[in-house]
Order: C-alpha cells, then structure tokens, then sequence
C-alpha cells in the first residue's frame, strides 16, 4: 500500500511540476513574442529614417544646388567659349 501512496505522490508531483513549467514557458514565449514586435517596429521605423536620409542627401547632393553655392560662396563662374583652352594630344605622345 505504501507503493501505490508513493507511485500517486511522484505522479502528483510530477504533474505540478509539469503544469508550472507549461505556465512558465507560455509566459517566456509570450514576452519573446513583445519583444520580437519591438524590435520589427524598431527596424521599420530606422527603415524609414533611412529612407528619409537618402532622399536627403541626394537633395544636398543635386548639381544645381552645388553649382548656385559655388557660384554664391566660392564666385565661381562658368567661363567664357573664348576663354576656354582645348589641348590636343600628338600619336608621338601617345607611343611613349
């Protein structure tokens, strides 16, 4: 009769033990899953900044904008046909 007592009360045991663990692992799984949509909100919102980034250096980067600072800061101009000079290269220099 002890036997049977014994085999019932590990039998019990185990099972409390198996019931607290399902609670346990369901209540870890649910808050990697929080996590995890964290981390997805996250990465969309840096791909939105990044998007934002590109658009704007490629607005900082366009040749009309280049060209009004280095005309306004720098007083570059765009010179003249007649002051322009065109250098030709001879077959002698190319051969060497």
């Amino acid at each position: 009769m002890s036997g049977k007592v014994l085999f019932i009360l590990i039998l019990l045991i185990v099972t409390f033990v198996s019931a607290i663990s399902v609670v346990y692992v369901k209540h870890y799984n649910r808050k990697l899953f929080v996590e995890l949509q964290q981390l997805e909100k996250q990465r969309d919102d840096m791909d939105v900044e990044w998007g934002q980034l590109q658009l704007e250096q490629n607005t900082w980067a366009t040749h009309t904008r280049i060209e009004r600072i280095a005309k306004q800061k720098l007083q570059m101009i765009t010179p003249k046909t007649s002051d322009v000079i065109y250098i030709q290269q001879t077959k002698n220099e190319l051969t060497r």
